[in-house]
């Protein structure tokens, strides 16, 4: 069957399951023109050899300053003057400029500082699960566990005092979700954006005044010093907050979907929780919540993988795709826990590589390892086809997660 130019990504059928069309993609060609629901079209990578490359091309740049008219029309669709304020932050930055502001943040998220403080995540899990009515017959674990686990981690690992984090509102992350000047939620959204700013405004009020040790405190800082302008500082705020925790939350629902529509893999982690680092590996790679990246632009007009790609078009890649590239993982519809074909995509590669991906690995384990072991029995509660996918443009995960487990929950491990 030939596929339409430009191909469409977005309706119920593709977000619930886009695989067999990035099957059909990858077998067309490994670079196809896309249409988004906002009209913004884009230039689709889907091969994991093609990715790979695309992903570390030095051709390819982040700033947005490189979209092309065409491009801006549509996609460059937050109002100013947040547009301006909260989206020069790394995601949105080339060297050298990347390299400095990427240097402010490693530490908090380096590998070691993470296991230090593994011990505090388990606690955070361990609790949140003790909370959950063992009585219920249908428990969200959205709403009772993805939602809240990755906020109270990464406010733990940031510095935000718990007083700005019990004020943190969850429905501010919308606002990476386009909404078009003539969309009726247009006004709803741009709240939405205020309100953040707002916030955090008073997060940076905060730490100036009450500085600490940890990594927000280091970032307003360096704006103090002048190693970041306000609108960086905002920007990598913003990034922190919005970016460095929804993902997890939709992380940790793909991962469960996967899990309980394989129960016999279930029961093998219940038995065997030592496979459990292999499992994360495998479930981010099945079924990422990342599932595009963000934009790339070419400077001048080049061949991109054997398609002539115009100067200041936007270049995605498909990280759900490449990671279920059969010339790369034999089988790769498979969850299988002892795949031995090497790492994934699932946080990118080459300079832009995620900053977090320690700590989102920790996280997942710590999360799957405690609900799997503590939660007997565990399946959904609802037929698979009535799970609601989220309408994210570029990431994957379910807005609620009905489950059913024989409570009451477990005890907690003393190991």
């Amino acid at each position: 069957m030939s596929l339409p130019d430009p191909v469409p990504l977005y309706g119920p059928e593709y977000k619930r399951d886009p695989y067999p069309l990035y099957e059909q993609m990858r077998a067309a060609g490994p670079v196809h023109r896309v249409l988004f629901p906002s009209g913004v079209t884009a230039w689709l990578v889907t091969g994991h050899a093609a990715a790979q490359r695309t992903l570390a091309d030095p051709r390819l740049g982040k700033n947005h300053a490189l979209g092309n008219d065409r491009w801006r029309e549509r996609a460059s669709i937050m109002p100013e003057p947040q547009h301006s304020q909260l989206q020069v932050h790394l995601l949105h930055q080339d060297a050298p400029k990347h390299t400095a502001m990427r240097r402010l943040i490693t530490d908090a998220f380096a590998p070691r500082r993470v296991e230090e403080l593994r011990p505090r995540f388990q606690e955070m899990a361990d609790a949140l699960v003790d909370a959950m009515p063992g009585d219920a017959p249908v428990t969200d674990l959205v709403q009772c566990f993805a939602a809240r686990f990755p906020f109270q981690v990464l406010a733990e690992v940031i510095g935000l005092p718990p007083h700005l984090a019990a004020r943190f509102r969850r429905d501010w992350g919308k606002v990476v979700a386009p909404v078009g000047p003539t969309d009726p939620g247009r006004p709803a959204y741009e709240a939405l954006l205020r309100e953040l700013q707002e916030y955090i405004a008073e997060v940076v009020a905060d730490r100036r005044e009450h500085p600490g040790d940890g990594l927000l405190s280091r970032l307003v800082a360096a704006r103090d010093e002048g190693e970041l302008s306000p609108e960086e500082l905002d920007s990598m705020i913003f990034q922190l907050l919005v970016a460095g925790q929804e993902p997890v939350t939709n992380q940790i629902t793909t991962a469960l979907v996967s899990l309980m529509r394989h129960p016999e893999v279930l029961e093998r982690l219940r038995a065997e929780p030592e496979l459990m680092p292999a499992a994360v590996e495998e479930l981010m790679r099945l079924d990422s919540a990342f599932e595009l990246t963000t934009w790339r632009f070419l400077a001048e007009d080049a061949d991109l993988h054997g398609t002539r790609v115009p100067a200041g078009d936007s270049v995605i890649v498909s990280l759900c795709a490449a990671n279920r590239d059969p010339e790369r993982f034999p089988d790769p519809d498979t969850l299988d826990l002892d795949r031995a074909q090497g790492p994934h995509l699932a946080f990118g590669h080459g300079v832009h590589f995620c900053p977090g991906a320690a700590l989102a690995r920790a996280e997942m384990q710590v999360a799957l390892g405690t609900l799997v072991a503590r939660l007997p029995g565990l399946r959904l509660a609802v037929d698979d086809d009535e799970l609601r996918w989220i309408p994210a443009v570029l990431g994957r995960g379910t807005a609620e997660l009905p489950v059913a487990f024989e409570g009451p929950v477990c005890p907690r491990s003393r190991g």
